[in-house]
């Protein structure tokens, strides 16, 4: 394995970073400071703007007519092409739990899963809205529901419950939904917990690692054959981006650090891995 060089592409702005998303309708990348409820977005220029949005903002993905669909701290919200944003379904009322992360189907359906504020195992859930309006719970008994991309052609779905410490595949179909989980990659002990996940347009993987300084690539196979290295922690989530979507965007965390520890920690960061992305599924309604 080569090393990939990381840059670091924003100052540490954010508190709890995640969520990047690249979309050309929106003039590039997106990405949240979650738990401050707000979305950033980086302008060619490189200056980022921050906009607030709700208590949580757990992801973020495009809506086919404009706009964006976004689950907040218990449901989801609509975002008009004016860009007011609209709270559409609240699922529960217990403000101990939150949602957590999220992402969009080859049909255009989004699912964002959620996970209880103090981690307890099994509060969580993994919620799909529908273009129509609808939601269908679509896991249940799931401790800290993130990453969530589909494969290029789109027949698996990768999925991240981090409390597990592995990465599941599922099959996919319009009319079956996600089915057939089974295990995909095992991160061992002591390399961090799978976090937000992105999927190339070869197939492979690339994984998160929270608390464990890294992006890991999976091949199709599921076997570990990159692995980018950060100079903070609390690695978050990943995305292909830029213009010919190679490059691969980085969101990191200070949560729960020292302030002083980890100066770096909050920053967005990027690397050019050599492979390229897929463009971000959006959602139909």
């Amino acid at each position: 394995m080569t090393a990939v060089q990381v840059e670091q592409v924003t100052e540490p702005l954010a508190y709890h970073a995640e969520g990047p998303v690249w979309c050309e309708a929106w003039g590039g990348l997106r990405w949240l400071d979650m738990l401050a409820g707000d979305i950033l977005s980086l302008a060619r220029d490189q200056t980022v703007a921050r906009r607030h949005v709700d208590t949580v903002v757990a992801a973020v993905r495009p809506r086919r007519g404009g706009g964006a669909v976004i689950g907040v701290e218990r449901g989801f919200a609509l975002e008009d092409t004016n860009g007011t944003v609209t709270v559409v379904v609240s699922l529960w009322s217990d403000g101990r739990v939150r949602m957590n992360e999220g992402g969009c189907d080859p049909d255009g359906r989004f699912y964002c899963g959620s996970m209880a504020y103090d981690g307890r195992e099994g509060a969580g859930s993994l919620y799909r809205l529908d273009p129509d309006g609808s939601t269908t719970t679509v896991l249940d008994a799931v401790t800290v529901s993130n990453g969530l991309e589909w494969s290029p052609e789109g027949d698996r779905a990768y999925y991240a419950d981090t409390a597990t410490g592995r990465v599941d595949v599922f099959d996919y179909g319009r009319g079956t939904g996600l089915s057939g989980r089974r295990p995909f990659a095992a991160v061992p002990e002591g390399f961090g917990g799978p976090d937000g996940l992105t999927v190339d347009a070869e197939g492979g993987v690339w994984v998160a690692l929270y608390g464990g300084s890294a992006v890991r690539r999976y091949a199709p196979d599921g076997t570990l054959d990159e692995v980018v290295e950060l100079p903070v922690t609390k690695v978050t989530a990943c995305a292909f981006g830029g213009p010919g979507l190679d490059r691969l965007f980085i969101t990191t965390s200070r949560e729960h650090l020292e302030p002083g520890v980890e100066p770096e920690a909050g920053a967005l960061f990027a690397c050019v891995p050599g492979v390229r992305g897929v463009p971000v599924r959006e959602f139909a309604g």
